[in-house]
């Protein structure tokens, strides 16, 4: 989860603690000035009767580690972010202090806080099916005579492979958030658990000097047979049972993640263990130079890319593309959803909902670190502060049929103009994980890399893209005369892949600047050449009432293209489009991309 979707937070659920009256107050407090929605529980309560899943939802412990951890058993399961406020006493997990709190959570609703994910641990055990966010503990059951065996011996397997027999006290079976002291005792390693997707077999008193922790990967089948009795805890009580000789379980990776929300007002992760463990290391202390506003990873409380001297337009790349990126979450999950919905109106509905969510994070993000920015949207077409030198020309989803239809080819299209000129471009492919950005007149990059047009300049050597074709004059004119014409549904892709090379020359019959504002300066960049149908050059306009046709290709092919489409041009239009597939022509209806 990225940490500028929680932008978007309308919600919060909080669990408390006894003893966190005051801590309560004035989170009440915060949520009211903000307008944000503030349920409670106490801690170990359901939270179903105030969860609504339609909502953007944050959720917060106000106690210690016991209560951070019954946070996770509640919201995980739901993709809920938590917060934790040590209200407690000792605490490695809930890290911010109560009198940071409003500090805390005002950085995290401006989409500057940043999210951990955390590996957790499923086991299934007679009895027994949980999930963990620390670990599994299997110990010996002490005996009721005394003389008796006070030891457990435990076969491990990993994915059929037999480690061994350990032979203590028990093991344990952690993730890189738990289970630090116990590793530590074992002679293992201190896990850093930001997204570190890790398990660890950590011998217990082992009576084997050889013994050591072994680190595994999330996927590998644990399987633990015992030859004795042994008492099995997950994180430390909240699942208990007593198995018996000859019980098996299975311990692996859990699939679903912990999304732990880290502000710059947390104590580091390494802070916090030298001041909980002392640790040598720190014994000095940390030197100025060497300490970091940040923790875990998370965004400082002034945002680096705000300091003085940081160009307007290189701070706008770095927050289009976090805001492209967290967009693209609730992108690839209602994706997900599209296929197994049969009804129209159902799947009109989520298309819907994808366009709302992606345009709220984008333009919440926008307004938080550009305020006095114009916008202009496709999903909510507005425009504000319309005489600034800046405006953000944003579609939060180019290429809804795709969308509706499963198919991946579908893009988050991000643009900003400067007195009308389009200078810097963001567009990023939620289904794989693929970022084109260019400032105009500097780099372009696919991800980190660069990329550049071709240089054909023979039309029977070129591969072509066309758009919005709903007479197919471009398809069947250039069809035969190319090496194809493909149609993928998404304008602001199309002109990504004539940047990158993918695609020799691009058409579209007409456009509206949500589309193309970004992939413009993009394949510019690039080494792209644009005119309209005619050869004159092609003019970024913001007005959506006019028909503007847009020829790109990679320069040194725009002649004979143009030459070509002149001839074309005087096809006469037909009810259906024409769409050619690989094998050849078939008649299909033309439909808005």
């Amino acid at each position: 989860m990225k940490g500028r979707r929680l932008a978007t937070i309308d919600e919060i659920i909080a669990i408390e603690s006894p003893n966190s009256d005051e801590t309560l107050a004035r989170l009440e407090t915060w949520a009211t000035d903000r307008g944000i929605g503030l349920s409670t529980v106490d801690v170990g309560d359901d939270i179903s009767d105030v969860y609504d899943e339609t909502s953007a939802t944050l959720g917060v412990t106000l106690g210690g580690d016991g209560t951070f951890l019954e946070g996770i058993k509640t919201f995980a399961p739901r993709n809920i972010p938590l917060i934790g406020v040590n209200t407690g006493t000792l605490a490695f997990l809930a890290r911010v202090e109560p009198d940071d709190l409003e500090a805390a959570l005002d950085e995290t609703i401006r989409g500057r806080a940043s999210v951990d994910s955390r590996q957790q641990v499923r086991v299934d055990a007679p009895d027994v099916e949980a999930t963990g966010i620390n670990d599994v503990m299997l110990q010996q059951v002490p005996p009721e005579n005394p003389i008796d065996r006070k030891i457990t011996r435990l076969d491990v397997y990993a994915d059929d492979e037999y480690v061994g027999e350990f032979d203590g006290t028990g093991l344990a079976v952690s993730t890189p958030t738990g289970s630090t002291g116990v590793s530590l005792s074992a002679n293992g390693p201190v896990h850093y658990p930001v997204n570190n997707h890790t398990l660890q077999i950590v011998p217990l008193h082992t009576h084997k000097l050889g013994v050591r922790p072994i680190v595994v990967s999330p996927s590998t089948e644990i399987r633990i047979e015992t030859q004795g009795q042994a008492s099995m805890l997950v994180d430390g009580g909240r699942a208990h049972t007593v198995l018996s000789q000859g019980d098996e379980i299975v311990v692996t990776g859990a699939e679903q993640l912990a999304h732990v929300v880290r502000t710059s007002y947390d104590d580091h992760f390494f802070t916090a263990i030298s001041k909980k463990l002392g640790w040598g290391i720190r014994d000095a202390g940390v030197p100025e130079a060497k300490a970091r506003d940040g923790t875990d990873g998370a965004a400082s409380a002034t945002d680096p890319t705000a300091e003085e001297g940081v160009d307007t337009i290189e701070r706008a790349l770095t927050i289009a593309t976090e805001a492209a990126e967290a967009a693209g979450e609730p992108l690839r999950e209602l994706h997900g959803q599209v296929e197994s919905i049969d009804v129209k109106s159902d799947k009109s509905d989520i298309v819907t909902e994808a366009d709302h969510q992606a345009d709220r994070v984008i333009t919440t993000v926008i307004r938080n670190e550009f305020p006095d920015h114009a916008i202009f949207s496709e999903e909510s077409v507005r425009q504000t502060n319309a005489d600034g030198d800046y405006t953000w020309v944003v579609d939060p989803l180019d290429g809804t049929g795709n969308f509706a239809h499963g198919n991946p080819n579908y893009s988050i299209s991000i643009g900003l103009l400067e007195d009308g000129v389009p200078v810097m471009g963001v567009v990023y492919i939620p289904e794989t994980d693929e970022l084109f950005s260019a400032i105009a007149g500097g780099d372009v990059r696919k991800d980190s890399e660069p990329i550049v047009t071709t240089d054909r300049d023979s039309l029977d050597e070129s591969m072509l893209i066309s758009g919005y074709d709903p007479d197919g004059t471009f398809l069947t004119h250039f069809y035969q005369e190319s090496r194809g014409v493909r149609r993928l549904g998404s304008a602001a892709l199309n002109l990504c892949y004539l940047a990158s090379g993918s695609a020799d020359a691009v058409w579209e019959r007409d456009t509206y600047p949500w589309d193309i504002a970004a992939g413009l300066v993009i394949a510019r960049a690039a080494g792209a050449e644009f005119t309209d149908e005619t050869g004159e050059p092609f003019e970024f306009s913001l007005d959506t009432d006019e028909q503007r046709t847009l020829l790109g290709s990679n320069g040194s092919l725009h002649p004979e293209i143009l030459d070509h489409l002149e001839s074309g041009l005087a096809v006469p239009n037909r009810s259906k489009s024409v769409d050619f597939a690989q094998d050849g022509p078939t008649e299909a209806v033309a439909d808005d991309q």
